[in-house]
């Protein structure tokens, strides 16, 4: 969604490379650049002219640290500010004192408010809450049943008991869904509220009913991100009417300008606190302005990378597969597969890959990526027989065409997997037992030593006169020097450093001035299993 403005952005700090310092020149040009970037992508009139302001104050006045050049000082100022234009800090949800816990959700027909709530209900179970969803919008066709339809999907209980379509009170159903709730033990109530095409009076009515009727824990307004400034209107008079505690954005994943999501919560003073980013059930993000602002900076968000990777990969699993890859030969398909299906877990790889620093310029590429691909090395695998992929060496030409049918490939992609993954093996088995060209030397080793042979005894000359030299010379030499002490290795290479002598720090040393955007390192400890991994 911001990619429009996050390539405009990059463009306009891009010019400011290399200059020693910011002139009022430098400003004025990279702010003129950030308006016209800013109002393209349909933010709020209001939001921009506040936003470009409290830059200019900043720049003009040098509130800026003196260790960064020019182009970081505008990017460390713009991070800032996108920042609390997005709400400063995230919102963590409020949970009632005494359970059930009432989520009431509102919002325009369209929004995205039935799949949201089987989104929320998902991702509350995964935080160990047992929530139930309640449908409460018996107005639009088919509401109940899609509602029932994603809570079997997601693994969440569903109170449905009117049919809906026109048939049913609203009221009555949320009502008595908190004493269903309060007798079967489900601490969270998720109330899924009906819509309308735009604001009208009816709509606002019933949700104020609703409202009365539940005393909700939180009130949470889905607005579809791709409206435009249609949803600071929207947010507008559903404050002024339902009134509510914070704001969900749906469609985050779509092509629209996405002004949206950088005015509503300015212009409503009400937090972004989820953010739906996908059509699957898992798609589904808690929303951070701090990395959202890191997002449209082009500074990646390696934070959410790293909770992604943590959800998809079991660490008992990888650790072990992570050993066997640097013994070499107990490295096998099998764990390759495990390792590919945890990949795909984690989305769409362009998706992943945007979530690294600096990816903007590579958007074309990340683009053209080919998501089957993945799935298609998962069917060759599969198409193996246990014993070959334990031993892919068994794989002859005829084996290879027989999984080529089965996976519905051909021959070469089946020989390209076999033979990268057989590289890729042996590199890692050198990697282990310290091999490869430019790896630290193991403990007990030194680099580079080559084996000499051991030297022989002199010989004495058979002439007289000269062997009377050479014994006249051996006398008034001077002694032989005692050889130099030891000396410490700058790198750190000993067998009592961490990590069994590969002088890797168990302790990540941040700079004193990180990059604006990106988390601050310094003290962060490694896992004890990653240690081992390398004892």
């Amino acid at each position: 969604m911001f990619d429009n403005l996050q390539s405009k952005l990059s463009n306009s700090f891009r010019n400011l490379r290399g200059k020693g310092r910011i002139t009022e020149h430098d400003v004025n040009a990279t702010l003129r650049d950030i308006r016209v970037a800013l109002l393209e992508a349909d933010v709020n009139l209001a939001v921009v002219k506040e936003f470009i302001a409290n830059v200019r104050e900043q720049a003009m006045g040098a509130v800026v640290h003196q260790a960064l050049n020019a182009g970081q000082q505008i990017v460390k100022i713009v991070n800032e500010e996108l920042i609390a234009i997005l709400g400063g800090e995230q919102r963590p949800l409020r949970y009632a004192k005494h359970p059930p816990t009432v989520i009431m959700l509102a919002g325009l027909q369209g929004s995205g408010k039935t799949t949201l709530a089987g989104k929320l209900g998902k991702w509350l179970k995964a935080q160990g809450r047992s929530p139930l969803l309640v449908a409460a919008d018996l107005q639009r066709p088919n509401a109940v049943t899609q509602l029932q339809v994603v809570g079997e999907r997601a693994g969440v209980a569903v109170y449905a008991p009117q049919p809906g379509n026109g048939v049913g009170d609203p009221v009555r159903v949320a009502r008595d869904s908190i004493a269903v709730a309060q007798t079967k033990l489900y601490d969270v109530v998720i109330v899924d509220t009906a819509g309308r095409l735009g604001v009208d009076a009816e709509m606002m009515r019933q949700a104020e009913d609703i409202r009365d009727a539940v005393d909700p824990t939180e009130i949470l307004f889905v607005i579809d991100a791709m409206i435009g400034q249609d949803a600071v209107t929207t947010a507008k008079a559903f404050e002024m009417g339902v009134g509510f505690d914070g704001v969900v954005l749906s469609k985050l994943d779509g092509d629209a300008r996405g002004g949206a999501a950088l005015s509503i919560a300015r212009v409503t003073g009400k937090p972004i606190m989820f953010a739906s980013v996908g059509e699957g059930l898992d798609d589904f993000e808690v929303f951070h302005p701090d990395r959202m602002a890191s997002r449209i900076l082009d500074m990646g968000d390696l934070l959410t990378l790293i909770e992604k990777a943590q959800r998809s990969f079991d660490v008992k699993k990888a650790n072990e597969a992570a050993k066997k890859l640097l013994q070499g030969d107990g490295f096998t398909l099998d764990d390759f597969l495990q390792q590919l299906q945890a990949v795909r877990k984690m989305g769409p790889m362009a998706k992943v890959l945007s979530m690294m620093p600096g990816m903007a310029q590579y958007k074309e590429q990340m683009d053209n990526i080919d998501e089957r691909e993945i799935d298609r090395q998962q069917a060759i695998i599969q198409s193996m027989t246990p014993l070959e992929r334990a031993n892919p060496k068994l794989l002859d030409g005829s084996r290879r065409l027989r999984i080529a049918n089965g996976s519905g490939t051909t021959v070469a992609q089946v020989n390209a997997l076999v033979n990268r993954f057989m590289e890729a093996r042996k590199m890692m088995g050198r990697v282990g037992k310290g091999g490869v060209p430019g790896m630290p030397a193991m403990p007990g080793r030194k680099p580079g030593a080559a084996k000499k042979k051991p030297k022989k005894g002199h010989k004495v000359s058979g002439n007289p006169a000269k062997r009377a030299q050479e014994l006249a010379a051996a006398a008034e030499a001077p002694p032989a020097a005692e050889p130099p002490p030891p000396v410490e290795n700058p790198f750190g290479v000993t067998p009592a450093s961490p990590f069994g002598g590969f002088g890797i720090p168990s302790t990540i040393e941040a700079p004193d001035t990180p990059a604006p955007g990106l988390p601050d390192l310094s003290g962060f400890e490694l896992p004890d299993d990653l240690k081992k991994l390398f004892q």
